[in-house]
C-alpha cells in the first residue's frame, strides 16, 4: 500500500512511462517526417526536430513543477485559471496573429502561443470544481445550464477565432457528464442527431420525409397495444397529401413535391400531437414531438451546412461522405496519407526510408498527419504499437479516475481521458479517411510547443491529484 505522504512514491509511474515513450516516439517520427540530409543532427535547432526537443525539455520542466505544487492549489484556483484562459481567448481576438485563416495565435518572435490549447485543462478544472460542489445536481436544469455555460463559453470564443477543429474537442466533455449520472437518453439523442444530420446530407428531402414518417408509424405500432391509433396515423398522411395536392393544383400554387410532402408530414404530425395531448396519451405525445422536431431539424440541415460551416470544412465532410471526390484537391491530404500508411505493409519501409514522407507528398506530415509517417516507416507493427500505447494510457486514466476519493479528482480525471480520447480517435481517423479533417494534433506526437505543453499540463495535473488521493476526502 502506498505511503500516505510520499509524493514520489504515490505518483503513477506507469502513466509517466507511457507519456515518456509517446513523447520520445513523436520526436523520432517528427525527425523522420521532415528529415533534411543537410541537417542530419536530430539536435539541430534550426529544424523542426531540434525545436521539438526544446519544447520537450520545457514540457518535462513543466511536468516536474506541476508535481511540486500542492494538489489543493488546482482545486482552490480552478475558477481563476479558467478566467485567465477566457481572458486570453478574448485578447487573442483583438491582438492575436492570423495563421491559416485563424486568429488564434500570439506570436512572440519565432514562438507561437495558442490559448485554445490551454483552454482544455482550464475548462476541465472549472467543470470539476462546479460539478464536485454541493449545489450541483445533474438532474436539475439550473446545474446543467451552468455546466453548458462553462463548456460553451470557450467554444464560442474559439469559433470566433475561426478554429472549428479546436472548438469541437470541447464537446467530448459530454462523456464526463454521462459518467456523473447524465441520462443515457441524452447520449442517445446526441448520437441520433448526428446520424440524422449525416442522413440529411446524403439523401434528398423527399427520401428523408419518407424515412421519418416510416419510423414514426413503426414506433406508433410498437408502442400501441391495439391497431386503432396506428391506423389513424397511417391514414392521416395520404389523406392530407391528397387534400394539399388538390389545393395546389386547383389554386395553381406550383409548390414542388418535396415541399408539399414536408407540409403534409408536419401538419399530420401536429394533428397527431394534438390528438395525443387531448387523449392524454403520454407515449404518443413524446413520439410525435420527436418526429416533428426531427423533421424540422432535417429541413434545416442544408441551410446550417451551407451557411455556418466554412467552405473547406464543407468540402472535407462531403469528401468523407462520398458526396464529392477530388483526390487532387480537397481530398489530396487524406488520399496521400492513406497511400503512405498502406505502402508501409506489415513492418514498414524502415526508418528514414519513407518515400511519401521524403518527397513531401503528405502536407502537414509532422503535425496533423504525423501518424502516416508511423504507418509508412514502421508499418502495421508500428501503428499497432502506437495505438496500443494510447489505449493503455486511456485505460489507465479511467482506472485512476475511478480510484479517486474526491469527486473533483474523479471528474477531472474523466475530463483528461475524454479529451485525449477525442484527439486520438479523430486524428488517427482522419489520417485513414474515416473522419473529417478538422486539424487537431495527435497528443504528445505532433510537432508544436502549445499542443505538447497543454497535453502535458492536462495529464500531470491529474497525476498530481492522484498522488494525493490518500489525503483526499470523498465527496
Amino acid at each position: 500500500m502506498p505511503k500516505r505522504n510520499s509524493l514520489w512514491t504515490n505518483i503513477d509511474w506507469l502513466t509517466v512511462f507511457i507519456f515518456f515513450i509517446l513523447v520520445l516516439a513523436g520526436w523520432i517520427n517528427i525527425y523522420a517526417a521532415v528529415y533534411d540530409p543537410d541537417h542530419q543532427s536530430i539536435f539541430d535547432i534550426s529544424q523542426r526536430y531540434g525545436k521539438q526537443l526544446i519544447w520537450i525539455t520545457a514540457a518535462f520542466v513543466i511536468a516536474f513543477m506541476i508535481l511540486l505544487i500542492e494538489s489543493n492549489f488546482y482545486v482552490f484556483f480552478s475558477y481563476i485559471i479558467y478566467s485567465i484562459v477566457i481572458f486570453l481567448l478574448i485578447l487573442v481576438l483583438i491582438a492575436g496573429t492570423e495563421i491559416n485563416n485563424s486568429r488564434s495565435w500570439f506570436l512572440i518572435g519565432d514562438f507561437g502561443f495558442q490559448p485554445s490549447e490551454f483552454g482544455k485543462f482550464a475548462t476541465g478544472l472549472a467543470l470539476a470544481k462546479y460539478m464536485s460542489s454541493l449545489k450541483f445536481d445533474i438532474t436539475k436544469t439550473k446545474s446543467l445550464a451552468v455546466v453548458a455555460f462553462i463548456i460553451l463559453l470557450p467554444v464560442l470564443l474559439i469559433l470566433l477565432q475561426n478554429d472549428a477543429g479546436s472548438a469541437v474537442v470541447y464537446f467530448s466533455l459530454v462523456l464526463v457528464l454521462y459518467r456523473e449520472g447524465l441520462s443515457g437518453i441524452v447520449l442517445f439523442f446526441l448520437t441520433f442527431t448526428a446520424f440524422l444530420f449525416i442522413l440529411s446530407l446524403l439523401y434528398s428531402g423527399f427520401t428523408m420525409f419518407i424515412l421519418l414518417s416510416c419510423i414514426l408509424l413503426l414506433t406508433l405500432f410498437i408502442f400501441n397495444q391495439g391497431i386503432k391509433f396506428f391506423l389513424k396515423g397511417v391514414l392521416i398522411f395520404p389523406v392530407l397529401y391528397i387534400i394539399l395536392a388538390g389545393v395546389n393544383e386547383l389554386a395553381a400554387l406550383n409548390v414542388n413535391r418535396e415541399m408539399l410532402l414536408g407540409i403534409c408530414l408536419l401538419s399530420g404530425g401536429i394533428i397527431l400531437l394534438i390528438y395525443s395531448i387531448r387523449n392524454r396519451l403520454k407515449n404518443y405525445v413524446i413520439i410525435t414531438s420527436i418526429f416533428i422536431i426531427s423533421l424540422l431539424f432535417s429541413l434545416s440541415v442544408d441551410y446550417t451546412f451551407y451557411n455556418f460551416l466554412e467552405p473547406h470544412h464543407r468540402v472535407r465532410v462531403n469528401e468523407l461522405l462520398g458526396i464529392e471526390s477530388d483526390p487532387l484537391g480537397s481530398g489530396y491530404n487524406v488520399n496521400q496519407s492513406k497511400i503512405a500508411i498502406g505502402s508501409g505493409g506489415m513492418w514498414g519501409k524502415g526508418f528514414l526510408n519513407g518515400t511519401q514522407t521524403k518527397f513531401n507528398f503528405v502536407p502537414e506530415q509532422s503535425t496533423d498527419f504525423i501518424f502516416c509517417t508511423v504507418g509508412e516507416e514502421w508499418g502495421f507493427a508500428g501503428t499497432f504499437t502506437v495505438i496500443l500505447l494510447f489505449i493503455g494510457l486511456l485505460s489507465r486514466l479511467v482506472w485512476m479516475a475511478e480510484r479517486q476519493r474526491s469527486s473533483f479528482s474523479r471528474i477531472y480525471g474523466y475530463t483528461v481521458a475524454s479529451i485525449l480520447f477525442f484527439h486520438f480517435t479523430v486524428n488517427i481517423g482522419m489520417t485513414i479517411g474515416i473522419m473529417p479533417v478538422i486539424g487537431i494534433p495527435l497528443p504528445f506526437f505532433s510537432y508544436g510547443g502549445s499542443s505538447l505543453w497543454s497535453f502535458t499540463i492536462l495529464l500531470f495535473v491529474f497525476l498530481r491529484l492522484d498522488a494525493s488521493r490518500l489525503d483526499q476526502f470523498s465527496g
